[in-house]
């Protein structure tokens, strides 16, 4: 077994922003993306059965409470499908390449990542945007077709509230990938990242409003799962989607919150970076 100890100089002086470079990477992940063909389909299917299973517990549910946290029975169908088309854009369950960092992390294999003439989480975040990217039309426009097939849910009504909506959810992937890029860092300093990874992975489950609504939670668990960065990747472009928040004060201030996440959490990411970086020893195989 070796072992590599990574110097604070690490990456130093290759960091400056290439857009060319960061944009070719993003295509990559498009296209890597596209070749699981038979991947994306099989998820299209998954996504498409949980759908109509959650769609009749919620028609269930609405019948016995209607309009359950302000939501119609339409509107709580319509949840119900985005939450499936979001499902791997925004990283409710995982954001796909954080088991891939924190492998490289146990093999060592990151010291070659960190002496890229590129910084390491602008790097992944582009492999991501563009996974993202490929995720939403894959994954995300069918199984809404599907489900708007079966049952009349809300749909916006019109471009400018489709146009918000997809801003929402590029913000969304944005809070994302910058909570799981932190559950990656956690590699640095344990020998199997495993753990947190399950300890987010429940997070984002029950805090998303992939289960329910956040909008359902009673009292001081609702009051406090809405202003968790969770909220940001289902909750909030849900109800973009549904004009919950209008088209003035309030949408600025669902993408202010989205924002003010990201930036929190990227930040986050790059002190966590910074301190691996400056000294830690990393196991090789």
């Amino acid at each position: 077994m070796r072992f590599a100890v990574l110097s604070s100089t690490a990456g130093r002086g290759l960091t400056v922003p290439r857009p060319r470079l960061y944009a070719t990477v993003a295509a990559g992940g498009f296209r890597r993306h596209a070749t699981y063909r038979v991947a994306t389909a099989a998820g299209v299917f998954t996504n498409s059965v949980f759908g109509l299973v959650l769609s009749y517990t919620y028609i269930a549910l609405w019948d016995e409470r209607p309009r359950l946290g302000g939501y119609s029975v339409d509107d709580a169908l319509a949840y119900v499908w985005i939450g499936q088309a979001l499902l791997t854009v925004c990283g409710l369950m995982g954001g796909g390449f954080e088991v891939e960092l924190m492998e490289r992390v146990r093999t060592g294999d990151i010291a070659v990542d960190l002496h890229r003439p590129a910084d390491l989480q602008a790097w992944w975040l582009a492999a991501n945007a563009g996974r993202c990217a490929f995720q939403l039309l894959g994954r995300g426009v069918a199984p809404m077709v599907i489900g708007a097939l079966v049952f009349d849910f809300t749909l916006p009504d019109g471009p400018g509230r489709w146009a918000a909506f997809l801003l929402s959810v590029a913000l969304g992937s944005l809070v994302g990938f910058a909570i799981w890029y932190l559950v990656a860092m956690s590699a640095f300093w344990l020998l199997d990242g495993q753990g947190v990874a399950q300890a987010a992975w429940l997070g984002g489950m029950f805090f998303s409003g992939m289960l329910l609504p956040l909008n359902v939670f009673p009292g001081a668990l609702g009051d406090l799962a809405r202003v968790l960065p969770w909220a940001s990747l289902l909750q909030v472009p849900a109800d973009v989607y549904l004009g919950r928040y209008g088209d003035g004060g309030g949408l600025a201030r669902a993408y202010a919150f989205q924002g003010c996440w990201a930036l929190v959490l990227l930040a986050a990411g790059r002190a966590a970076q910074a301190a691996a970086t400056r000294k830690v020893v990393v196991q090789g195989g």
